[in-house]
């Protein structure tokens, strides 16, 4: 029994593998986002963009956002809304700032002894195999800019869902399924 299931589930990884749609271009930054917007004469950029209430930028249909747990709101203090550029996992303008702030009060503040999950997500218009990565490179992004900033990796956990929790059927609900969540470690 056990020599079918091993060949079963490569066959399947191959498989899903092979049917990714052909090579996908470089992740952007919030730079080259900014830029093509400006070539086509778009204004404004994904980092001054105003949150709603659930954390998601909606000035820019570019953006993902990163969301933080309530629990950690409500222990750190108000923290700003942190977004990232499409189809990339850098981390720059508002959301270094958001990201600073939390850094600091994982290391000196009133959550210094606690451990996070980070949860990248992607929206539904890649590939299985690269909506994981790069819900992936999301976290992980989000979780080295945090060791850079004092929170040692042994209290961080990464996990991508890729694009297995998305609903949005549109610019607007895709921008909601691009973010990283930020938990406290249970």
């Amino acid at each position: 029994m056990r020599s079918l299931i091993v060949p079963a589930i490569v066959g399947s990884a191959v498989f899903l593998t092979a049917c990714e749609e052909g090579p996908k271009p470089p992740l952007k930054t919030a730079h080259s986002v900014a830029d093509d917007q400006s070539q086509q004469g778009q204004t404004g950029t994904w980092m001054n963009a105003p949150a709603r209430s659930n954390g998601a930028d909606t000035r820019t249909l570019t953006s993902g956002s990163i969301q933080i747990d309530e629990r950690i709101l409500k222990a750190c203090g108000n923290l700003p809304t942190a977004h990232f550029a499409f189809d990339s996992a850098a981390i720059e303008g508002t959301a270094a700032e958001a990201l600073n702030a939390l850094a600091k009060c994982f290391v000196s503040g009133p959550l210094s002894s606690a451990s996070l999950r980070l949860v990248g997500h992607a929206d539904p218009r890649g590939g299985v195999a690269y909506n994981i990565v790069l819900g992936q490179q999301r976290a992980g992004s989000v979780a080295t800019f945090l060791s850079q900033h004092g929170v040692t990796e042994n209290r961080m956990g990464t996990l991508s869902k890729g694009a297995f929790e998305a609903s949005g059927t549109d610019e607007y609900g895709w921008a909601l399924d691009r973010k990283v969540e930020v938990y406290l470690k249970d």
